[in-house]
């Protein structure tokens, strides 16, 4: 029996990569037997012609969709609305840089007919990546494991298949601000692991920057615990017993030799000190509050303006903004 699986391809600023993506895709699509497709492309607010790039494949190719963002809500509201408006019976996010090689696509269906519910890509070798980008990632996914209880798999990004049954899951979330890759591991379902090695980008360049990225590291380690609260917690627990032992030995020191003049350095280090642990915990506890009041206001996690079929009709009414 013929299978819908729906491909899901956020595009922002993609211009120089789309006609090579879709040149070098279409071969590993049709080269999987019992499988129909659908590919459907998000224009998450792009200031060059990638929307006009992606809607004309949807004259070209019925397989094509093209959903044209009011303006640019990020990569996880983007791969939100691929989710929301998808209808295969599975569904693959990839990226249009082909860093996510196609060539793993018959291999991710076929673990899938296997009884697979979600088929992750783990890249063994990211040479391809900068030596900060690798260092970086690596930091990241120690920490978020080592704190939360939800397990991200190290080196696993968007690239992966999820059943139907996962998808309907994911959608009854309720969160506006949302790390994708989370979201992911917390639903679960029977899940089955592919090793590949990441190669360069075909075109163009990445879209996060060092900031993006930190933005989207402290949405993952906030979103899924809350451990860093519970640090200061305690780091202000031990800051009141050594104060506490400090001052048991300032008037040990008084009752038996006087009361000497007290040294500058002390003072302006434990102030300065006290002081910074004080301002990075506010600091912490904002962000978490600052996700809680962004919640608070239910906006819709995006707006699309215009959806693109292959008879290039606008097809809002059936896709209205997400409610989640």
């Amino acid at each position: 029996m013929t299978q819908l699986i729906s491909l899901i391809v956020p595009c922002y600023n993609e211009s120089r990569s789309i006609d090579v993506f879709t040149a070098t895709i279409m071969p590993f699509l049709e080269s999987i037997p019992d499988t129909r497709w659908e590919i459907i492309c998000i224009d998450d607010g792009s200031q060059d012609d990638t929307l006009q790039k992606i809607t004309a494949l949807t004259k070209q190719s019925p397989i094509f969709r093209a959903i044209e963002l009011s303006r640019n809500f990020g990569k996880e509201a983007a791969l939100t609305a691929g989710l929301d408006a998808s209808r295969g019976d599975a569904v693959i996010p990839i990226d249009v840089d082909l860093q996510d090689p196609p060539e793993l696509l018959a291999e991710m269906v076929e673990a899938w007919r296997k009884g697979a519910e979600v088929v992750v890509a783990r890249r063994i070798d990211r040479t391809a990546d900068s030596f900060l980008k690798r260092l970086s990632a690596n930091a990241f996914y120690k920490f978020h494991n080592a704190i939360s209880k939800i397990k991200i798999p190290e080196n696993v990004g968007d690239f992966r298949l999820i059943d139907r049954s996962v998808v309907e899951a994911l959608k009854q979330f309720p969160e506006r601000q949302r790390f994708m890759k989370g979201l992911f591991s917390w639903v679960g379902f029977r899940t089955v692991t592919i090793d590949y090695v990441r190669p360069v980008r075909c075109a163009g360049d990445s879209k996060f920057s060092a900031l993006s990225l930190w933005n989207l590291a402290m949405e993952g380690v906030t979103s899924f615990s809350t451990v860093p609260l519970r640090i200061w917690t305690y780091i202000g627990g031990i800051g009141a017993v050594l104060a506490l032992l400090y001052g048991g030995l300032i008037l040990t020191r008084t009752l038996i030799i006087g009361n000497p003049v007290p040294g500058y350095t002390s003072l302006f280090v434990a102030v300065t000190f006290f002081g910074s642990v004080q301002l990075i915990s506010i600091g912490l506890l904002g962000e978490y509050i600052g996700r809680i009041y962004m919640e608070t206001k239910c906006r819709p996690t995006y707006i699309i303006r215009r959806i693109y079929d292959s008879e290039n009709k606008n097809t809002t009414e059936d896709h209205k903004p997400s409610k989640i």
